[in-house]
């Protein structure tokens, strides 16, 4: 047995949307999007800067040892120095 039953006429009730001229929410997603695509951005050009300061001090390091292996700290400073002072 079916469990349906015939409506013969389909009458609205009295809920009606409403509808904003200013699509609030789009607004809110494009802002909250906006916001997370540069904290993104930023967090990802820190990480590359952050990254390359890391390999550039090893490869200084790297070349003290090679080079003056006894006085290899004093090289680093040396070098770091030169550099324009990179902070440790």
């Amino acid at each position: 047995m079916q469990n349906l039953r015939v409506v013969e006429k389909d009458e609205p009730s009295g809920e009606t949307t409403f509808r904003r001229s200013f699509p609030v929410t789009q607004v809110v997603q494009w802002v909250v999007g906006i916001v997370v695509a540069f904290a993104l951005g930023t967090w990802l050009v820190w990480w590359g800067a952050s990254l390359q300061r890391t390999f550039t001090m090893e490869d200084i390091r790297s070349a003290c040892h090679r080079v003056m292996p006894e006085t290899a700290e004093r090289c680093v400073d040396t070098v770091i120095i030169q550099r324009g002072g990179a902070r440790r």
